[in-house]
């Protein structure tokens, strides 16, 4: 099996996986929990004969998508070569094989960017197309495959979501002033961007004082989406306002993780469409360790951190976030004002969490920082 799957990608094999990259994207919003996968079938020739894109769970898979093109199409893909960016799957879930989809319809190639952290595939598409006689190359893309779904190998490989935290900060590093106020800290465009990062998320997390200060909706606007992620509330005394704006949404699941039974008012909840979760620590707050594991459980990738500071504070602390996605105004909010995250006072600076800058662009006026808690993305 090793030396069918090594091997050198040649320059077109890079181009046509930079293709099929561009193809998992579309199932950037889509996809979940599924992976976001692309597929390019193309002829000895070099022509191409159908593409793809995984579609909403349950639905097909890029694989299939680019068979089903091609077909379409008029395309003969016997003797052809399918570039996917993820290892073709192995089992039948609610939706067949991939890579039997692949050998029926004659492929004599896939190159593939990755293997499939799943454990019901981990390796056994290749071996099944290996067996049938198809070539198989992987590597190409596979930095760019991994972080497109660094949520789902998350998933697959710890059993936990991909917690990434945003915030809007000023260049002194403050989310709002001394007396709470925060609207608005960076400009529109800022703010449409962050509406991305939340639609890509299977779920959006906040806490109790966020909703009890702010009211948010904490939906997907302005971004076409074909879902809406799961909010998840972390309210250890179940202190949910029965009319808060967040029930206005009601496209969505709402799973709210409490410490305290407190039967009369989880029912009331339970009635307006929440599911509510016990999970209580020592100190008697929610278990957030144990909250992540139940949400792994759940099939949430990536999970989008809207908090205030002592929640954001209470995940760093407990080692528990995996990437910051800032936006930075260039604005000093002074003194007194509320930090990203209320933990420490550290006594040492070898004691600070360490970062990894993954991109720093220019949003409208201001700067989108995502930055990586070091060595945490080292899947695969």
């Amino acid at each position: 099996m090793l030396d069918q799957v090594s091997g050198t990608a040649t320059e077109k094999d890079e181009s046509f996986i930079e293709e099929a990259l561009s193809l998992a994207a579309r199932a950037l919003f889509v996809s979940n929990p599924n992976p976001r996968v692309g597929c390019v079938l193309v002829s000895a020739a070099g022509t191409i004969l159908g593409t793809g894109s995984t579609q909403r769970a349950g639905g097909p898979h890029a694989e299939v998508m680019a068979l089903r093109e091609a077909q379409q199409a008029g395309h003969y893909v016997h003797g052809a070569t399918a570039y996917v960016t993820l290892e073709p799957c192995s089992h039948q879930g609610r939706t067949g094989p991939c890579c039997e989809a692949l050998i029926r319809a004659g492929i004599r190639r896939v190159v593939a960017s990755l293997a499939d952290p799943n454990p019901l595939v981990a390796g056994q598409g290749f071996e099944r197309l290996a067996a049938a006689g198809v070539e198989v190359l992987v590597g190409p893309g596979s930095a760019a495959s991994r972080d497109l779904n660094i949520g789902f190998f998350s998933r697959m490989i710890r059993g936990t979501p991909w917690v990434r935290m945003k915030a809007a900060v000023s260049l002194d590093g403050a989310t709002a002033l001394a007396n709470g106020a925060s609207q608005w800290i960076t400009s529109a465009a800022a703010r449409a961007d962050g509406q991305a990062w939340r639609a890509r998320a299977c779920g959006v997390l906040t806490g109790i004082g966020t909703l009890l200060e702010d009211d948010p909706l904490l939906n997907v606007r302005e971004v076409a989406t074909p879902r809406q992620p799961h909010l998840v509330i972390v309210d250890s005394r179940l202190q949910t306002p029965l009319h808060a704006k967040l029930w206005q949404a009601s496209d969505r699941s709402v799973l709210i993780y409490s410490a305290h039974a407190e039967p009369e008012r989880s029912n009331a909840l339970q009635a307006l469409g929440a599911e509510v979760i016990d999970l209580p620590n020592a100190a008697g707050k929610v278990d957030l360790s144990a909250m992540l594991r139940d949400l792994g459980a759940r099939g949430i990738n990536e999970l989008h951190v809207e908090a205030g500071h002592k929640l954001n504070g209470s995940l760093v602390r407990e080692g528990l976030v995996d990437e910051l996605l800032l936006y930075v105004a260039p604005k000093l909010l002074g003194a007194g004002a509320q930090g990203l995250a209320e933990w420490g006072p550290l006594q040492e600076l070898g004691h600070a969490l360490s970062l990894e800058f993954e991109t720093v662009e220019p949003v409208g006026s201001d700067l989108r920082i995502v930055a990586r808690v070091a060595g945490r993305a080292a899947f695969g």
